[in-house]
């Protein structure tokens, strides 16, 4: 039950070389999992209110291709985990015009409240937890 969201590669985006600057494809992780979220009705603005925060306690890449200025590409994230106090996402990144696989990667978050403590986001949110367990790859 993975949501996409597309994007276009910016040239402020790439290096000395031409291409995307390694760094950027985790904003483009973030930028996927907001709307991923968005999608399903939730923004980050919304759990902060509620004093629910989402840390990022690890994060990993694995680049294929570089993607490069103008490129449009397709950003499929989906959850991968749920369990007690963390949440994990994974993304896959595509060249929109030929369907080719650039990266694919991971983040693992942690349910916090603002003092950062973590928080049983089950029992606490019990709404919010069967609505992300419902997209539970």
């Amino acid at each position: 039950m993975g949501r996409e969201t597309e994007i276009r590669a910016r040239y402020s985006e790439t290096d000395q070389m031409g291409i995307i600057y390694h760094a950027n494809y985790f904003s483009w992780f973030e930028i996927g999992r907001t709307d991923f979220l968005r999608q399903m009705g939730m923004s980050y603005r919304g759990m902060e209110e509620k004093n629910i925060l989402l840390p990022v306690i690890d994060v990993g890449c694995k680049y294929i291709i570089a993607a490069k200025y103008d490129d449009e590409i397709i950003i499929k994230t989906r959850i991968t985990q749920l369990k007690g106090v963390k949440i994990q996402f994974n993304y896959e990144l595509y060249r929109k015009n030929d369907n080719i696989l650039l990266a694919e990667g991971h983040t693992l978050h942690a349910f916090v409240d603002k003092s950062l403590k973590p928080i049983n986001f089950r029992k606490k949110h019990k709404d919010i937890w069967e609505s992300l367990n419902k997209n539970l790859e």
